[in-house]
């Protein structure tokens, strides 16, 4: 039973030392941190020091002049180098006839459109009004403000 408790914990701490990293661009479009990278001595479990460490090392790559701060410059170009890696991974991926261009049919297709539209179309006519808009996106909206409230603290 321990054990059941203990997983979910570390993925937690894990989620707030991503989320506090001082090089998070937002909550939306970065890569959470994986196991195996918190993982630094592969003896599958992480330690508070292992997070930590990888913590401190986010901020020394981001720190590019290497004085101990990280300026709104330092961490602009932290943050544009992880776009770039993942535009060019993007590419890697489905760039399928290898022309270095993405056409329409080679971008990924959404994976949750069909059920997102449904959801939306609340009255099933098929059609999305104004106030299914509307009603949506405010939802949406009181979601991300009760999960940006639970997950603020950046101690």
């Amino acid at each position: 039973m321990k054990s059941a408790k203990f997983i979910p914990a570390i993925v937690l701490s894990a989620v707030a030392i991503t989320g506090t990293s001082v090089l998070a661009a937002g909550q939306r479009g970065h890569e959470p941190v994986t196991f195996e990278e918190l993982d630094a001595n592969n003896d599958g479990q992480v330690t508070p020091e292992e997070m930590q460490a990888h913590r401190s090392q986010r901020f020394l790559d981001a720190d590019a002049n290497g004085d101990g701060q990280l300026s709104v410059e330092e961490m602009q170009e932290a943050s544009q180098k992880k776009v770039n890696e993942r535009v060019s991974k993007m590419f890697e991926r489905h760039d399928a006839n290898q022309d270095g261009f993405l056409s329409e049919d080679e971008l990924p297709k959404p994976r949750r459109a069909d059920k997102m539209f449904d959801r939306i179309d609340a009255d099933n006519s098929g059609v999305i009004s104004e106030q299914e808009f509307a009603d949506a996106k405010n939802k949406m909206g009181r979601h991300h403000k009760k999960r940006d409230k639970g997950g603020s603290d950046d101690s």
